[in-house]
């Protein structure tokens, strides 16, 4: 059984994703982080500090403000989510598995394949979503939950580029070690962007998913529900 659960990463979702992972009892949690994220996340919760990053591309630096900025406005910090279900998958003694590809390499990546009128469209855009802030993150949401399929469109011809790699390959690569690694764990949950779900699914060889969208846990009555799923298979056990 594989449960995924498709997040925000700039909104607070510590507490419904944990109770999932809790009531799930998971033999292993994977998560959307490469291997130095996740160990950047552990470091970073044992109080050591780094240096200000200078040398990655313009698009990693501007993604990296504008989620720590709109995370601060929810009283979160960025890989909240992820924190608590490596958390509370540790302390039901399931294995941790990142299972991203990495990151400041893909947006890189993305920045020197980019077109001149993309990377123009994708600084506007920036500037926008970092003025607007929580409102921005909030509307892309409710559009994204409302139509997906439209909005990913839009996307597409917006953003090309972007797509291509930070959505689809990463896809790819990330129901691969899904894959893999339902050869040797029979109940797993996955907490990756929701805006992954549905490509990552499409991929798997597990035809038993059971997904969790964001727009469930933004929702109050939604999450309730969620909430007595998950418990009611809990005390099923």
């Amino acid at each position: 059984m594989i449960t995924i659960i498709g997040t925000g990463h700039v909104f607070n979702l510590a507490e419904p994703v944990a109770f999932i992972v809790h009531h799930t009892w998971p033999d292993a949690v994977l998560i959307e982080l490469d291997v130095k994220r996740y160990n950047y996340l552990m470091r970073v919760q044992n109080g050591e500090e780094f240096p200000k990053d200078t040398k990655s591309s313009p698009m990693y630096r501007q993604n990296s403000k504008y989620q720590q900025k709109v995370s601060k406005q929810y009283g979160n910090k960025v890989g909240g989510e992820f924190l608590a279900a490596i958390q509370m998958g540790k302390l039901e003694g399931a294995d941790i598995i990142p299972i991203d590809t990495e990151a400041e390499e893909t947006l890189n990546q993305i920045w020197k394949e980019m077109s001149a009128s993309e990377k123009v469209r994708y600084k506007l855009s920036g500037i926008r979503d970092s003025f607007l802030g929580s409102r921005s993150a909030e509307s892309t949401q409710k559009r994204f939950a409302a139509d997906e399929d439209a909005y990913m469109e839009s996307m597409r011809r917006r953003y090309p580029t972007l797509v291509r790699k930070l959505i689809d390959e990463r896809n790819v690569h990330m129901a691969e070690q899904i894959n893999a690694a339902s050869e040797k764990y029979s109940n797993m949950v996955v907490v990756v962007g929701d805006g992954h779900v549905e490509g990552i699914c499409a991929l798997l060889k597990d035809p038993a998913v059971r997904k969790i969208r964001l727009a469930d846990l933004m929702d109050h009555d939604r999450l309730n529900e969620v909430r007595k799923m998950v418990y009611n298979g809990d005390a099923e056990r």
